[in-house]
C-alpha cells in the first residue's frame, strides 16, 4: 500500500549521519552485521527490527533512525554479504572465470542459508553488488559480445546457482524435519510413484523410470547446468 507524501529513497544515498550533532552509536555496518548474525542463526523470518534492535542493544524506534525501512534493512544484508565475494584478477579464460563465480558464489550461499530469498535485482545495486559486477564484467571482457548480452549471461547464470541452492537448502530442512528418516519417507513416495506408473496413463514416464541411469549425482547435475549455460553464450 503507498503511504501518501512517501517518495522513493535508495538507501546508499541517504547520509549515514548528519553533518552536525552527535556521533551516531551505530554504523551501518553494525547493523548489518548483526542481521546477518541474525539469520544466519534462526533464519530470516527472526530479522525483524525489534529483534535487531535487541541485538544491538538500542530500542527499536531508534533503529528506525537508521533504517527507515526492513526492505532497506534487508539491503543492507545483501550488501554485507557481498563483502564476502573473492575477487581475483581474471585469468583471460571467460568460461573459467564465471564458472570460478558459480561455485564461490553458492559456496556463499550456503554458509548464509537465507541468501537466496533475497536474491532480487533490487538489491543489485548496493555498493559491494556493483563492485562484484564490475568485476564479472572483467572477467568478461574476452567475451566479444554486447554488455547486454554479458549482463544477460552474468542474471542467467546468478539464477541457476540460486535455484540450484534453495533447491538444495530446502530439501535438507524438510529432511530434518521428517518425523521418520529420509530413507522411510522415499521408500513410501517411490511405492507409490511405481503404483502410478504401473498403471499405464504415463507411458512416457515409465519409460523414462526403467531407464538404469542409477543415482542422481548433484554435483553433475550443477556443473551441468553451469557449464550449458556458458555453453550458450559461447561464440560458434
Amino acid at each position: 500500500m503507498a503511504v501518501r507524501g512517501a517518495v522513493p529513497e535508495v538507501i546508499w544515498a541517504r547520509p549515514e549521519r548528519a553533518g552536525r550533532g552527535p556521533r551516531p552509536a551505530y554504523t551501518r555496518d553494525d547493523i548489518a552485521a548483526a542481521a546477518v548474525r541474525i539469520a544466519d542463526a534462526q533464519g530470516l523470518d527472526a530479522v525483524t527490527m525489534r529483534h535487531v534492535a535487541a541485538e544491538l542493544g538500542c530500542g527499536t524506534m531508534s533503529l528506525y533512525n537508521y533504517v527507515p525501512r526492513k526492505e532497506d534493512l534487508y539491503e543492507l544484508m545483501v550488501d554485507a554479504v557481498g563483502a564476502e565475494h573473492e575477487l581475483w584478477v581474471p585469468s583471460g579464460d571467460w568460461r573459467a572465470d564465471l564458472r570460478l563465480v558459480a561455485y564461490r558464489t553458492r559456496a556463499l550461499m550456503v554458509r548464509h542459508p537465507w541468501m537466496p530469498r533475497l536474491m532480487s535485482p533490487v538489491y543489485g545495486f548496493s555498493p559491494h553488488a556493483l563492485r562484484f559486477l564490475e568485476h564479472c564484467l572483467a572477467c568478461l571482457d574476452p567475451l566479444e559480445a554486447a554488455y547486454g548480452t554479458k549482463f544477460e549471461l552474468i542474471a542467467m547464470l546468478n539464477g541457476v546457482v540460486t535455484t540450484y541452492v534453495r533447491n538444495e537448502l530446502d530439501t535438507a530442512e524438510r529432511a530434518r524435519a521428517l518425523p521418520w528418516s529420509e530413507e522411510d519417507e522415499n521408500a513410501v513416495r517411490i511405492a507409490y510413484l511405481g503404483g502410478r506408473l504401473a498403471s499405464g496413463a504415463y507411458p512416457r514416464m515409465a519409460a523414462a523410470f526403467q531407464e538404469d541411469a542409477g543415482p542422481i549425482d548433484l554435483e553433475a547435475v550443477f556443473e551441468r547446468a553451469v557449464e550449458r549455460v556458458l555453453d550458450a553464450f559461447t561464440p560458434r
